[in-house]
């Protein structure tokens, strides 16, 4: 007979003290450490406990009963359910004076070291639009948010292009604009979900292994070159060169456009064989030859 699974209790209003690692934050309650993501220090919340050690617990939170002075209201529509961006609930000066805090207390606390005055960390210019690669998954079953699953909306239509959910490999959610890189990368993904939705391809299946559009990596540089590789599970002819045609006539902007047929059961494309659509790879590609861009992967 299997055993019962042990239900955890609920702490409530409980008050967040620190932050941690991995865009988590922390709460105390007796001598228990509980991590809890998307609070910052001084929210008062109500949380569900659902993995729990003998020194420290996770949770999440049921319900706010006051929030944090230090909040602010975060600018992208998939915060807190894509995982990409952990702190966008707090003011980026905070970030990094909470970011320092945590490093000094490794070293002195955990590290045993003594450490003379810190400086404050010297902060990144650009707080959005500040990454220059992002790898984006097809699935032809998106992630439906519990608003969506709450709503009388019917979804007959499944097909995503985005960011798969944290912990999951076959759940992934359907980005309308993220702010990690230039928004050349929404414009560019936006079409290509929009073309192959028009034209019927298929969307990856990534629990059966089927379907044609599989992944697209976009990377951009500070000097404006722009590369993008469309990764294809069935080596479907028509259907890719229609697709590479289209974008290529869409975005001539684009430095380097590739496409890769990768019908292995992972994602890593430094062995599959990649072809050069238009565009160059780099300086020396002739020299070189596409060898070049795994180095860039």
């Amino acid at each position: 007979m299997a055993r019962k699974k042990k239900e955890l209790p609920v702490i409530e209003q409980i008050e967040i003290t620190d932050v941690a690692a991995e865009g988590k934050a922390i709460a105390r309650y007796n001598d228990l450490v509980i991590f809890v993501p998307y609070v910052a220090p001084g929210d008062v919340v109500d949380v569900q406990l659902y993995r729990k050690k003998n020194r420290y617990a996770e949770g999440r939170v049921l319900q706010f009963h006051r929030y944090s002075p230090l909040r602010i209201e975060p600018f992208c529509q998939h915060f807190g359910v894509c995982g990409g961006c952990k702190w966008q609930h707090l003011p980026y000066e905070e970030q990094l004076k909470f970011k320092q805090k945590q490093v000094v207390d490794h070293l002195t606390r955990i590290g045993k070291i003594e450490l003379p005055p810190v400086s404050p960390i010297l902060g990144s210019k650009k707080s959005i639009f500040y990454r220059n690669k992002l790898d984006f998954t097809f699935s032809n079953k998106s992630w439906l948010t519990p608003e969506e699953l709450q709503s009388e909306q019917t979804f007959d239509c499944r097909n995503a292009l985005g960011f798969h959910i944290p912990g999951m490999f076959d759940k992934v959610l359907d980005i309308k604009k993220c702010w990690l890189q230039d928004d050349i990368s929404n414009q560019i993904r936006l079409s290509i979900r929009q073309f192959a939705l028009e034209h019927d391809y298929p969307f990856f299946d990534l629990r059966q292994q089927e379907g044609l559009m599989r992944n697209i990596i976009v990377r951009t540089a500070s000097t404006g070159e722009i590369m993008l590789i469309v990764v294809f599970f069935q080596d479907d002819t028509d259907k890719i060169n229609a697709m590479m045609e289209y974008i290529a006539n869409t975005f001539p902007q684009i430095t380097s456009l590739l496409y890769i047929v990768n019908q292995k059961a992972n994602d890593t494309i430094t062995d599959p064989m990649m072809m050069l659509m238009a565009g160059v790879v780099a300086r020396n590609a002739a020299k070189a030859g596409l060898d070049y861009i795994r180095t860039l992967l």
